[in-house]
């Protein structure tokens, strides 16, 4: 997911003049080179004390958007905002959460964007910020004509061609793995949004068919998973993004995104039924546990749900110009929130959601115990 508009040009480049043009980039690929070492030496750390039994421990691969996203974008976000995922920074989002669970780490597959072509890594995590389901581009992606568009801004592969890009390097999947699967967010804000700017029926129309195409698509990717070896795949749904701070700020209050999510939803698993492979997947119903955390937020450890965010846009964007970035708007969510732009010191734990639609530390650490629990219960080995 992510909520940012297309910008009509690269929001990287400096203001001309600016000592911080080439810097930055030079900054970025060195950030990239220690970034890619880390689960390396990590893993060799903990090489040491394997045993044979420990060769075949659970491995996880994630597919997906914002979401799942382990910090594509880290390199950039992460030097020159404090940044790196899309919640409140520093942390770690759910899926990582679960391998770490299971005795397994999970890391982006590639680092880059931001005016840094996508550089691979050891990582099996292949979510991007901003990725739909099949199709190109997604938010947050550099507008059609900017110089090195594809890697401008967010680079946002689509899911399926982030499982393709794995099936060409490792060719198939393989029993001891966990695959994640998630995507469509971005196919319903690009679509709806269009369908607003259109203001017609016919453009009405054809957002609904594209959403529901999009979920028709990620059904699909299930068989493609199946078919390359996957055995166990957590499938995550649509969350109900009426009920983000987003979602509650339109004209509506969330009703038209909530029945939209919904319609994605039922579209998905009808989609899975008549493939026969509803039984195949472990489904995390993100809908359902993001409207409960809503309604019960403060039994649940929260102060605020979805009235405020804990991400001071105001002050990402300040840092923004700042470093003289074109375009500062495109730097205010979450993937460049830092504890020094928090809307309060504990707001990771208080506040519900980072941004208006990504969520905080705390929701993650709420959630991560849920899948593992179906996991754990599921009968797929």
């Amino acid at each position: 997911m992510n909520h940012q508009q297309n910008p009509s040009s690269s929001g990287l480049r400096p203001r001309s003049g600016s000592m911080l043009n080439g810097f930055m980039r030079l900054l970025s690929i060195a950030a990239i080179a220690l970034f890619s070492l880390e689960p390396l030496l990590t893993a060799q750390s903990s090489n040491i004390s394997e045993n044979a039994e420990q060769h075949t421990k659970i491995q996880f691969v994630a597919f997906g958007d914002s979401l799942l996203d382990c910090g594509t974008y880290s390199p950039f976000a992460t030097i020159f905002f404090g940044g790196g995922k899309y919640s409140t920074n520093p942390t770690e989002i759910f899926p990582q959460l679960v391998a770490e669970h299971y005795g397994s780490l999970l890391e982006p597959a590639a680092l880059g964007g931001f005016g840094i072509p996508l550089i691979p890594t050891t990582g099996l995590c292949y979510a991007q910020g901003g990725a739909r389901v099949t199709l190109q581009p997604g938010p947050g992606h550099a507008a059609e004509g900017t110089r090195n568009a594809n890697f401008a801004l967010s680079t946002t592969v689509p899911v399926a061609e982030q499982i393709q890009t794995y099936l060409k390097v490792h060719k198939r999947f393989t029993s001891n793995q966990i695959i994640f699967l998630q995507g469509g967010a971005n196919d319903v804000l690009v679509n709806l949004e269009a369908a607003q700017t259109a203001g017609t029926a016919a453009a009405q129309q054809a957002a609904v068919a594209a959403i529901m195409q999009a979920a028709i698509d990620l059904g699909n990717l299930v068989q493609t998973l199946k078919a390359n070896g996957a055995t166990r795949i957590v499938l995550v749904n649509m969350p109900d993004l009426g009920v983000t701070p987003q979602g509650v700020a339109t004209a509506d209050h969330g009703a038209s995104l909530t029945q939209i999510c919904q319609l994605f939803n039922a579209t998905l698993q009808q989609t899975l039924q008549q493939q026969g492979l509803l039984d195949q997947v472990i489904l995390i119903d993100l809908f359902t546990f993001v409207e409960n955390t809503v309604k019960n937020f403060k039994e649940l450890g929260f102060q605020v749900s979805n009235t405020g965010t804990a991400c001071d846009a105001q002050a990402e964007i300040a840092r923004a110009k700042r470093l003289h970035l074109d375009n500062p708007t495109t730097f205010s969510d979450s993937l460049f929130c830092s504890p020094q732009t928090l809307t309060a010191p504990n707001a990771a734990q208080d506040f519900e959601f980072a941004d208006p639609i990504h969520p905080t530390t705390h929701f993650t650490q709420l959630f991560a115990p849920l899948v593992i629990q179906q996991i754990d219960a599921s009968p797929l080995k």
